[in-house]
C-alpha cells in the first residue's frame, strides 16, 4: 500500500480494532455487574410479594433473558466498541449527504442533563412540567415563523414518521370532504426521499413518480398531464437530494391545488434554506423539519429524533394529538381535534431534543439562522467547485451552483478502472471519513452524495477533497489497494451472500438471530 503519510491533506489514520463479541455472547452465569436493592419495606408491605397486586399485563411469566456479566467486563466491552466508532464529533462527517450531520453544541447537553428533564415522565401532571411545555410551545412558534405554517406537532419520531402522518392527514382530509375513495393517487419525484412514496403507499395510495427534465428539475409539463380528480396530494423535497433547488416550485403547487390536491413538503434538506425561503410562500399546506438534522440535535441512530410537522389552519384539526395550547399563563395538552388522525407514536415527543433545538434556535436568532444557511451553501459550493475537478468525477444535470448538497457520480472513473462507488466508500474509511452513495435506485450512476453543512472549516473540506483526490489517483495507478480496502479501519469488506439478499435470513435482534440461525440448527 502507498505511504499515505507523504500525501498532502490525507490523514494518517488507524482505528482500534477489537474482535469484540455481542454482549449476549459474554454471558457467564452467576456474574454480576450490579446487585439490585431489595424492595423497600414500605412498598413490599403494600403490594405483598411485589407482584401479586400488579395488573396482569405488567407481570412477566419468566425472568428477562439478560446477560450476566461482571462490571469490569461490561466496561471493557463498551469502551472497545466506542473505539471502533466514527461520528460527527470524531471525524469530518460531510459524506452523509441528505442527513445533515452537523455539529451539535456540547453546551446544550448541560440543559438536557438537568435532573428534572432526565426524570421527566410522559404521564406527569401538566402543572409539574410547565417549563418543558412552555419551551415546546415556543419552539412551535419559532418553526411557524421559519416555515410560515400555523401549527406544529412534535409527536413523530423521524422524518419518515412525519411523512406517514402527513399522508394520513391527506387521507383524513379528503375523507372528511367526501372524496376519500375518489382521490387515490399521490405524486412525488424520483429524487425525493424514498420514504415519501413508501409512506403514501402504506396508506394505500397509488404512487406516481415524476422524473427530471434534461436539467435535473422535476418535469412541470408531466405534472400537468398527471393531475386529475384522482390526485390526493403532491409530496416533494426542495432542494431534492441532488441539491438542485426548484425555483418554480410555486407553479407545481398551484397545479396540484387547482386539481384539488394537498401539497406537502419534505424539508429534511432545509439546512440551506433557513431565513431565505419558506414553505408557505412556496404554496405548501404541510411541511416537516427534522430536529435531528436542521436544528442540530443528535441523530443517535434514529432513536431520539423528531419529525416536526407544520400545517396551515385548515389542516389543524387533522394533526396527531395532543398539541400544546396556551391558556392564559398555563400550558396544556390539547386533544380536542375534530378530525385527528390519532397518535403516530406513544406520548408527545422527545423532550430532550425539543429542548436542544429550542436552545440552538434561541442562541442563533434570526440572523444566525440565516447565516447557517448561507454558510452551508458556501461550503457546499466550494466543495462542488473542487470535487468536479477530480479525475473520474461527473456532476449530472443542471450546471451552476447547488444548494446544501450535491449528488456526484464516479461513472467516468468506473468506466476507466472498474472501481465502484462502494469500493471508494470502503477506502474512505481508511482516512476516517464517512461516505454515502445515494438512495436506491441509482438514477445517477455510481453516485456519491456529500453535504458539508455549516459546521466545517475550509481546512476540513480540503482534507476531505484531498482524500477523494488521493483515492482517484489510486484507482488509476494501483486499484487493488481500493478493492481490498479498508486497511486501517475496524470494519471489513462485507461479502454479499444469502444473509444479506434474503429477508428470511435477516435478524435485527438477538432473539431473531437465535431463532433463525441457532435454534433452527438444534
Amino acid at each position: 500500500m502507498q505511504d499515505i503519510k507523504s500525501q498532502k491533506k490525507v490523514r494518517d489514520f488507524h482505528q482500534a480494532k477489537w474482535n469484540e463479541p455481542v454482549i449476549f455472547e459474554l454471558h457467564q452465569k452467576g456474574e454480576r455487574g450490579v446487585v439490585p436493592p431489595k424492595t423497600e419495606e414500605e412498598i413490599a408491605s403494600t403490594v405483598g410479594d411485589g407482584i401479586s397486586k400488579l395488573p396482569g399485563h405488567l407481570k412477566r411469566s419468566r425472568a428477562p433473558e439478560l446477560p450476566e456479566i461482571s462490571q469490569n467486563r461490561v466496561l471493557r466491552h463498551y469502551l472497545r466498541l466506542s473505539q471502533e466508532t466514527l461520528g460527527a464529533a470524531f471525524n469530518v462527517e460531510i459524506g452523509q449527504g441528505t442527513c445533515t450531520m452537523k455539529y451539535s453544541p456540547v453546551v446544550n447537553e448541560k440543559l438536557v442533563a438537568s435532573e428534572k428533564l432526565r426524570s421527566l415522565h410522559p404521564k406527569q401532571a401538566e402543572e409539574t412540567v410547565q417549563g418543558t411545555l412552555k419551551a415546546t410551545y415556543e419552539l412551535d412558534l419559532y418553526l411557524r415563523e421559519i416555515s410560515g405554517m400555523d401549527y406544529f406537532s412534535f409527536q413523530p419520531g423521524s422524518g419518515t414518521q412525519a411523512l406517514f402522518a402527513m399522508a394520513s392527514m391527506v387521507r383524513a382530509y379528503h375523507e372528511a370532504n367526501g372524496e376519500g375513495e375518489q382521490r387515490d393517487e399521490i405524486i412525488t419525484t424520483i429524487f425525493s426521499h424514498p420514504s415519501q412514496a413508501a409512506t403514501a403507499a402504506v396508506k394505500g395510495y397509488k404512487i406516481i413518480t415524476l422524473y427530471p427534465d434534461e436539467n435535473g428539475f422535476p418535469d412541470l409539463e408531466r405534472l400537468k398531464d398527471t393531475v386529475s380528480e384522482r390526485t390526493a396530494g403532491f409530496v416533494v423535497a426542495n432542494p431534492e437530494d441532488t441539491g438542485i433547488y426548484n425555483s418554480r416550485i410555486k407553479e407545481f403547487t398551484k397545479v396540484v391545488h387547482d386539481a384539488g390536491g394537498i401539497c406537502y413538503y419534505d424539508q429534511a434538506n432545509a439546512n440551506g434554506l433557513l431565513g431565505i425561503t419558506r414553505a408557505k410562500e412556496a404554496g405548501f399546506d404541510m411541511c416537516f423539519f427534522n430536529l435531528h438534522k436542521t436544528f442540530s440535535t443528535p441523530h443517535a441512530c434514529g432513536g431520539p429524533g423528531s419529525g416536526a410537522i407544520g400545517v396551515v389552519e385548515k389542516l389543524k384539526p387533522y394533526l396527531p394529538k395532543p398539541i400544546i395550547k396556551k391558556q392564559g399563563e398555563k400550558y396544556v395538552l390539547n386533544t380536542d381535534l375534530e378530525h385527528c388522525i390519532g397518535k403516530v407514536r406513544s406520548y408527545y415527543g422527545v423532550a430532550q431534543n425539543i429542548i436542544r433545538a429550542y436552545a440552538w434556535i434561541r442562541s442563533l436568532g434570526p440572523d444566525g439562522l440565516k447565516a447557517v444557511a448561507e454558510t452551508a451553501v458556501l461550503n457546499n459550493n466550494y466543495l462542488y467547485s473542487k470535487i468536479k475537478e477530480i479525475k473520474g468525477v461527473d456532476v449530472p444535470y443542471a450546471e451552476g451552483g447547488r444548494l446544501e448538497q450535491v449528488r456526484y457520480s464516479w461513472e467516468p472513473l468506473y468506466q476507466d478502472t472498474g472501481i465502484t462507488t462502494e469500493d471508494i466508500s470502503r477506502r474512505m474509511a481508511d482516512f476516517a471519513h464517512q461516505y454515502w452513495t445515494s438512495h436506491h435506485p441509482y438514477v445517477v450512476p455510481q453516485p456519491f452524495t456529500l453535504e458539508p453543512t455549516e459546521s466545517y472549516s475550509k481546512e476540513d473540506l480540503d482534507e476531505y477533497i484531498g482524500s477523494l483526490s488521493h483515492i482517484s489517483n489510486e484507482a488509476y495507478t494501483s486499484p487493488e489497494v481500493i478493492r481490498t480496502a479498508p486497511h486501517c479501519s475496524s470494519i471489513h469488506k462485507i461479502t454479499t451472500d444469502k444473509y444479506f439478499e434474503d429477508p428470511e435470513h435477516w435478524a435485527i435482534t438477538w432473539r431473531a438471530y437465535l431463532k433463525k440461525h441457532v435454534n433452527a440448527k438444534v
